[in-house]
């Protein structure tokens, strides 16, 4: 055990009367900060209205969390949000005396989260005119930052863990139990990171006018493939996965996985042509 890391931070960061200001939190605080920060610029630099990009944020924000939390809720415990729906929209557990305490969100689905972010880009394209793929293009070249972010933050709450191995880089989650086990947070936080990377040289080299689909593209391929590859050394999340092949997470992960392919293949194929 003493070649392993310990993990046993309090998930806690601190106290505001009474109600506890969580790590997860302010890590997604600080990814939606880096990423409208970076948004900005993008949108200055495409002469693109502010007031667009307030739009966007405030949709983003809301349709990553509506699907993120729908999705967690109806794919993976259904049967329980069923019987406690309040608890679907609110961070609230109802204990079976019927006292009522403060939880926090219970579970988000990243592929939920994607769902939802594509219906309120759409929604976003009618209301400000703007052309949906480059707008899916436009907050696709940070979302990786974003989801990279909440990675970490699910390492400070040691949820999301690895299966037990032997591996120099080993983590205890103690508040869990004392097996050493995969930090599968921190490699799908590296691999989002790396993605993150990845749509900057893009954006740098084809800009947003040209090749339209193609930032997308890149982020649903290599995000999904990470997450895919990433399910093997992955606890299961829910009890029926033990009877699947590939678990939920990898079945969701493969139509996102070819639709960044067909965007890819169609975004250069469109360039090519119209530079005949």
């Amino acid at each position: 055990m003493m070649n392993y890391i310990e993990w046993n931070i309090d998930p806690v960061a601190f106290w505001v009367g009474g109600i506890p200001v969580m790590y997860y939190s302010l890590l997604l605080i600080a990814g939606t900060v880096a990423s409208v920060s970076i948004l900005k610029c993008v949108y200055r630099e495409n002469g693109i209205p502010w007031e667009h990009l307030q739009i966007l944020v405030m949709l983003s924000i809301a349709g990553l969390f509506l699907g993120a939390r729908l999705g967690h809720c109806l794919i993976y415990e259904y049967a329980y949000y069923f019987a406690h729906p309040l608890e679907i929209l609110l961070p609230i557990q109802v204990k079976s005396d019927g006292s009522v305490i403060f939880s926090g969100y219970q579970g988000m689905s990243s592929h939920g989260g994607l769902v939802g972010w594509m219906i309120a880009m759409v929604i976003y394209s009618r209301i400000t005119g703007e052309n949906v793929l480059r707008t899916l293009d436009t907050i696709a070249l940070v979302l990786p930052l974003a989801a990279g972010c909440i990675r970490l933050g699910n390492l400070a709450n040691s949820e999301i863990i690895g299966i037990e191995t032997n591996v120099p880089w080993a983590f205890v989650f103690e508040q869990i139990d004392s097996v050493p086990r995969h930090p599968a947070q921190i490699y799908e936080a590296l691999a989002y990171f790396f993605t993150f990377g990845i749509n900057l040289l893009l954006y740098r080299r084809i800009g947003l006018k040209c090749y339209r689909g193609v930032l997308l593209g890149n982020t649903l391929v290599w995000v999904f493939v990470a997450r895919f590859l990433i399910e093997f050394v992955k606890e299961r999340q829910v009890p029926f996965e033990d009877q699947m092949t590939l678990d939920v997470g990898q079945v969701l992960s493969i139509p996102f996985i070819l639709l960044g392919i067909f965007l890819l293949i169609c975004g250069f194929k469109c360039k090519k042509n119209t530079t005949r």
